[in-house]
């Protein structure tokens, strides 16, 4: 199959002649896009991809040099195409009727992906023309790779006729995000989870559009990243084939990045760091109290300083999360030698916590990056965190609301509504989380970044994350990216839109679990599958 100049594929299409009308607010049930664009217009008749569809970039200002557009075409197709067998003859086809193929017209020529890049898409799939193509303009790469997705969407495979449908024809939609921070948490310290299944989760994560993969790597159970600036760090991995190399790491990040997603990765200091004295013992206060960090310890801020030299080789994203929760400070003051330097400095043990946050901030900003810590460090010394430091809530309501009055920028995730590990959690209760609850001034609403569903490992690995994760988060997917005003009131209205859209996630070989129970619930009993 060539892949210079226009991109071909045998697929072929009819044109069946279409009544084009314009969809009022009511009309959104009729719809099975997910998550809900900002507008929407579509048809009732349809259109069938045929012969050669191809990609046409004429007047796009994004010469593609890395080839991020071109993968993203072939990956559409794949994902249309599923295993179909397409049998229409198109010596049949009248090639007035045709739908050639999809233009794609990118106003920016850089595919940098940083925080905040524009991810605005317009796509029509109109119903004439000579030759007829659908349409994506964007102002970025990633943008249109939205419209792309936006797009499969609207397709679907015909038993009757064997051929790949365009369903509601013509369709014009504009669209953009909410939120420019639209995370998933993945634990690999719990368990650890090999490459491909973290590939797959990106590659899910781009059909609800969420954007942020954030990389919980380390944890008080395993060290599994290489550092090489401190290689016994990797001792603490639970063995020697669960480890990620930092050229792998880097592979993460350019597999992501090819999609769109930024990766935020996590150190959490000065708690959850016990794997790290597996290595280097002296990372401890002692080898009876092996957590939190030792604060009294230069060689400890030495340790997070090379962790950081060499996070910022790979992970490219403006942001880097150090963690800062659930920090027991009984080891510091039942320490000797810990309990000696306390006394010197004048500090008790929360001005010792204090000290340790503040000075790997330090370090992080010395790095380039800015910062995200869990809320206590908000809670317990929030006017003293660098004015680069972005507040993850987790513990519940009302932390957002704190943040953006004292100035400081937001991510929300409390625990009671999008952790993902609570499988009593609904659907529901994913997608009646607002971010803004209480947040009325625009200046401080704009704090808010967004928000991020965790999943965290205690009981995730290969075998379960897929399920544990979808289709909840989808829910949460489509309250961080659709307009508020175009968001249902009432979950109950976007059921049956939620259920079409788990079992496309099935078709794509996504382990979605139905949407009739908790999480990762199984199926009841035989049905199809969107009745479940």
């Amino acid at each position: 199959m060539g892949r210079k100049g226009v991109q071909k594929i045998f697929l072929g299409i009819l044109l069946v002649n279409v009544l084009v009308i314009s969809v009022a607010d009511v009309d959104k049930k009729r719809l099975n896009i997910w998550p809900m664009p900002v507008s929407v217009s579509y048809g009732r008749d349809r259109l069938y991809l045929s012969n050669e569809f191809e990609l046409k970039t004429d007047g796009s200002k994004y010469s593609d040099a890395s080839g991020i557009l071109k993968d993203a075409f072939f990956s559409l197709l794949d994902v249309i195409k599923g295993d179909h067998v397409i049998e229409v003859n198109a010596s049949s086809l009248d090639p007035s009727l045709v739908i050639k193929g999809i233009q794609v017209v990118i106003l920016s020529p850089s595919d940098e992906l940083q925080h905040g890049v524009d991810e605005t898409y317009k796509l029509s799939v109109p119903v004439q023309g000579n030759p007829i193509y659908a349409y994506v303009e964007a102002q970025t790469v990633y943008g249109a790779l939205h419209g792309l997705q936006t797009f499969s969407q609207v397709c679907r495979f015909n038993f009757a006729t064997r051929v790949i449908e365009v369903y509601q024809a013509p369709w014009t939609i504009f669209d953009q995000p909410r939120f420019s921070y639209r995370g998933l948490l993945i634990d690999t310290s719990r368990h650890f989870l090999p490459l491909p299944v973290i590939k797959k989760v990106i590659d899910s994560m781009t059909y609800a559009k969420l954007n942020v993969l954030h990389w919980h790597i380390v944890d008080t159970q395993s060290f599994p990243l290489e550092i090489p600036s401190y290689p016994k760090l990797w001792n603490g991995a639970y063995s020697s084939s669960e480890r990620y190399t930092m050229d792998e790491a880097a592979e993460i990040v350019r597999y992501a990045q090819r999609r769109g997603i930024h990766v935020l990765a996590e150190i959490d200091v000065p708690g959850h760091a016990q794997s790290w004295g597996f290595g280097y013992p002296s990372l401890w206060p002692s080898t009876n109290c092996t957590q939190p960090l030792d604060v009294s310890n230069n060689f400890t801020f030495k340790v997070i300083d090379g962790i950081l030299s060499d996070f910022s080789k790979v992970f490219k994203y403006r942001f880097v999360h150090l963690g800062g929760d659930e920090v027991d400070t009984s080891c510091w003051t039942s320490t000797p030698h810990i309990s000696k330097w306390l006394k010197k400095k004048g500090f008790n043990a929360s001005e010792a916590y204090q000290y340790f946050v503040l000075k790997a901030q330090q370090i992080a900003l010395s790095h380039g990056y800015e910062i995200i810590n869990w809320e206590e460090t908000f809670n317990n010394f929030g006017s003293k965190l660098s004015r680069k430091t972005v507040v993850h809530n987790w513990l519940g309501g009302g932390v957002a609301q704190r943040v953006v009055a004292a100035g400081l920028r937001c991510i929300v995730s409390n625990q009671d509504k999008w952790y993902l590990d609570h499988l009593d959690a609904t659907w529901q209760d994913f997608y009646s989380n607002e971010p803004l609850t209480n947040i009325t001034k625009p200046e401080q609403q704009a704090l808010v970044i967004g928000g991020e569903v965790c999943m965290w490992g205690e009981h995730i690995d290969g075998s379960d994350i897929e399920q544990t994760i979808w289709p909840r988060a989808a829910a949460a997917a489509e309250r961080l990216w659709t307009p508020y005003d175009n968001l249902a009131k009432n979950p109950r209205e976007v059921t049956s839109r939620l259920a079409h859209f788990r079992c496309l996630l099935n078709r794509r070989g996504v382990a979605a679990a139905p949407v009739s129970g908790p999480g990762r619930v199984a199926p009841e009993e035989p049905g199809s599958c969107y009745s479940q």
